[in-house]
């Protein structure tokens, strides 16, 4: 329990210091930020406490507000991807799957995991954007940063898994 508890800092601090030295200051095309600090949330492991998920998730996204200058959107959206992730991660569980079996693509498979990333990458940017932008006057731009962040950061989630394995 301590050491998976030290691995929870450790990955919370690397993905806060990548996400605001590195990652904030690519935009792709000028629509796609990789927001590789959603993955956090995505690993939680079945039946971990949804206290401390909703705890763990607020407080990477108040890191991120805090160095990225975005009051409360990455919070806010983090938040409510950890409030989710335990009961959306329940249909992609096999039916004999221990109680606390780890979110990965080494349990899952490549595309149940690569389905359940999608979903929740795909809410939290969708949460995110809209709440960064909080208009729909351009409507078009609002979508191409959903779908290009959501895709860039699929990727970037999805070596992360392959060098896990």
């Amino acid at each position: 329990m301590a050491l998976n508890s030290v691995q929870r800092i450790v990955a919370f601090v690397v993905l806060c210091l990548t996400q605001a030295l590195v990652l904030s200051n690519i935009h792709l095309f000028g629509i796609a930020t990789p927001l590789l600090f959603v993955y956090f949330a995505i690993v939680f492991p079945r039946n971990y406490p949804k206290w401390a998920i909703l705890l763990w998730c607020f407080f990477l996204g108040l890191f991120i507000d805090i160095f990225s200058n975005t009051p409360g959107v990455a919070s806010g959206s983090l938040t409510l991807v950890g409030a989710i992730q335990p009961y959306l991660l329940e249909p992609f569980l096999p039916r004999d799957s221990v109680e606390n079996l780890e979110c990965s693509v080494r349990t899952l498979g490549w595309y149940k995991f690569s389905v359940f990333a999608l979903i929740l990458t795909l809410i939290f940017c969708l949460v995110f954007f809209t709440l960064e932008m909080f208009s729909f006057f351009n409507w078009q731009y609002w979508l191409l940063c959903i779908v290009g962040s959501t895709a860039l950061t699929l990727v970037l989630m999805l070596a992360i898994e392959n060098f896990r394995k």
